[in-house]
């Protein structure tokens, strides 16, 4: 199931809204156009005020064509909103031109198209964005008109003030940049594992309802094969005196009747294993979860610890098994010789420990633990990965109303420990049912 997990579309992560680009620039259209009016008309500064409107009037029909090529709902690939998100950055780079480069205040908007990119973009389109948009904030260091001043006076800016905002923007676009990239990646990740817990979830569920189903497709297909058993009765009576269909006839209802006894085991098997499978003691759960687990050359140890009272019994959840067999595989990955499942019960709670006698978690890898995009418990290692498999289990268990610890043997280098942990009220009544 791992495999089908790490499988999942990573490009629909990738795949930016087109409503939300023109949504977005009609806002910057609103904001350009009273900007470029509010210095032309209402401060009275001399201003191109025919070619900045252009420029503003080339994005509206770009919006006004995306609107109605496109539904709505149109998702673009990644290259369509990079070239999108570029018109963008040229158009206001423009507009900035006309309006005096980076001594216009608005330089800093330079850093939107970029941080839009960062948050919805592969990281590739995003850094070629961010270098186009970088390469035209340098030009507009150089080569802008005069920035719009009172009539008759002209605004000189020292080249200090100008490289301190060439700066400020670069710096700006890198930082935030990143920073969007991180927390979009961490949502896109999380969301993806959050998926992959339900399809895994869904997987189990569906594995536990085939003897339910066995049992429906048994009781519809009896009336139709009595059926044919008593004709293929009375047909062998009627020819039993013909040598040329006798033995035929004979031979459809002997097999008839076989059919007939084997959808009646396995009602049968379905009727007697339906009450016995739907609820599970703790250990016949723990021997369910590790018994996949036993052929990888690595001994499994099961050990009863301190018990208290009758042996807990919950409904049987496939949420559950698949949890806890995902935590003994990750043992089993790291361990070196021996992985220890060990189960105990009180009046209060109900545990499961899994131990294993490998490197054990390192300290930065403990402080993340249970994340979908960790990988490794520490430098290289030949076991396997700890990301997205561990953060289902974890998640399927903490769903079942468990608490799952992850800590170090108390001798440094002994192994890791993972504890699994209900209160007893909350595994004998309250799992649900697979």
């Amino acid at each position: 199931m791992s495999q089908e997990v790490a499988t999942l579309d990573q490009s629909s992560a990738y795949r930016l809204r087109l409503n939300t680009l023109i949504r977005l620039r009609w806002l910057a259209i609103i904001g350009q156009s009273a900007a470029v009016l509010a210095v032309a008309f209402g401060l009275g500064f001399p201003l191109p005020v025919g070619p900045c409107l252009a420029l503003i009037a080339c994005s509206a029909w770009l919006n006004l064509f995306l609107s109605f090529r496109y539904p709505a709902t149109h998702r673009l690939v990644p290259k369509a909103a990079f070239g999108i998100l570029a018109f963008d950055a040229v158009q206001l780079a423009g507009l900035l031109f006309m309006t005096g480069g980076l001594t216009n205040p608005f330089a800093v908007l330079m850093a939107v198209p970029v941080v839009i990119s960062a948050t919805s973009m592969p990281r590739s389109h995003t850094m070629l964005l961010g270098s186009i948009v970088v390469v035209a904030t340098t030009l507009l260091a150089f080569f802008h008109l005069p920035i719009p001043w009172y009539p008759g006076t002209q605004l000189v800016m020292p080249l200090v003030f100008i490289a301190g905002v060439w700066m400020a923007v670069v710096s700006s676009i890198a930082f935030t940049s990143v920073y969007a990239y991180r927390v979009a990646e961490e949502a896109r990740l999380l969301a993806n594992a959050l998926s992959a817990t339900e399809l895994v979830l869904q997987r189990e569920q569906h594995l536990s309802a085939l003897d339910g189903l066995a049992a429906a497709a048994a009781h519809e297909l009896g009336t139709p094969l009595a059926t044919i058993a008593l004709v293929s009765k009375e047909m062998e009576r009627a020819l039993e005196s013909d040598p040329r269909f006798r033995e035929d006839v004979s031979l459809l209802r002997s097999q008839s009747e076989r059919c007939r006894e084997i959808l009646k085991r396995l009602t049968n098997l379905s009727s007697e294993g339906e009450a016995h499978l739907a609820r599970m003691p703790i250990t016949s759960l723990v021997e369910e979860a590790v018994a996949p687990h036993r052929e990888f050359g690595i001994e499994l140890r099961l050990e009863a610890g301190d018990c208290e009272g009758p042996e807990p019994i919950g409904r049987r959840n496939p949420g559950v098994i698949y949890g806890l067999g995902n935590l003994v595989e990750n043992a089993v990955d790291f361990a070196r010789s021996v992985v220890v499942i060990r189960w105990a019960w009180s009046a209060e709670i109900v545990t499961v420990t899994v131990i294993d006698d490998g490197s054990g978690f390192s300290a930065e890898v403990l402080d993340r633990i249970g994340e979908p995009y960790l990988t490794r418990r520490s430098g290289p290692s030949s076991g396997g990965g700890l990301g997205l498999g561990l953060f289902i289990a974890k998640s399927l268990l903490d769903r079942s109303g468990a608490i799952v610890t992850f800590s170090n043997a108390p001798e440094p280098g002994k192994g890791a420990v993972v504890t699994v942990e209900w209160p007893r009220a909350e595994f004998v009544g309250s799992l649900p049912a697979g």
